[in-house]
């Protein structure tokens, strides 16, 4: 069955994220400078653990404030979504609210997991996930109006990078 356009736009944008989302995570592992990495203290991985969920959480923040400005300037959305049909602006910021908890909760826990289990010397991975998370809201965000191909970059990238960052968590667990 061939691919539609759409689909083809979608699979081009899940492979420039894939391809981008290694590259970015292994140049962090590698590359990320020695006296810029935390102590192997609990507390020390925690806090850099909770820098990168504090950048992350600006999306979260973000999409949040857009959809309740949007309500609150919008007659028609103001009592929210439970009492009213919604514009379809107040819809689509709610599509990108939901998808961008989804991926911070998951991007959290797997940044929480990455810094308490890896070996500090691969911990630079987590400001590059940070980077290529906030890169990927972006795109997800300027993209979101125009479709699935024009979201999918945005998307897989925030996707990848953390899945990435979580599968390399687990095999580093098994592992050791």
């Amino acid at each position: 069955m061939p691919l539609s356009n759409k689909q083809q736009g979608v699979l081009r944008g899940m492979i420039a994220a894939v391809v981008l989302s290694v590259a970015g995570l292994t140049a962090g592992a590698m590359i990320y400078p020695d006296h810029w990495l935390p102590e192997d203290t609990g507390s020390e991985r925690f806090s850099f653990a909770a820098q990168s969920v504090l950048f992350v959480s600006l999306w979260l923040m973000i999409s949040i404030g857009s959809l309740a400005r949007h309500r609150f300037l919008t007659p028609e959305d103001i009592d929210g979504s439970g009492l009213t049909t919604g514009t379809n602006t107040a819809k689509m910021l709610q599509a990108v609210l939901q998808n961008t908890l989804e991926q911070t909760v998951l991007a959290s826990l797997a940044y929480g997991a990455f810094a308490a289990l890896a070996p500090v010397s691969l911990l630079g991975a987590l400001p590059a996930a940070t980077l290529l998370f906030l890169c990927g809201r972006a795109l997800f965000w300027h993209g979101y109006a125009n479709g699935a191909a024009s979201r999918a970059l945005g998307f897989a990238l925030t996707f990848y990078s953390t899945v990435l960052l979580l599968l390399a968590t687990i095999v580093l667990l098994i592992l050791t």
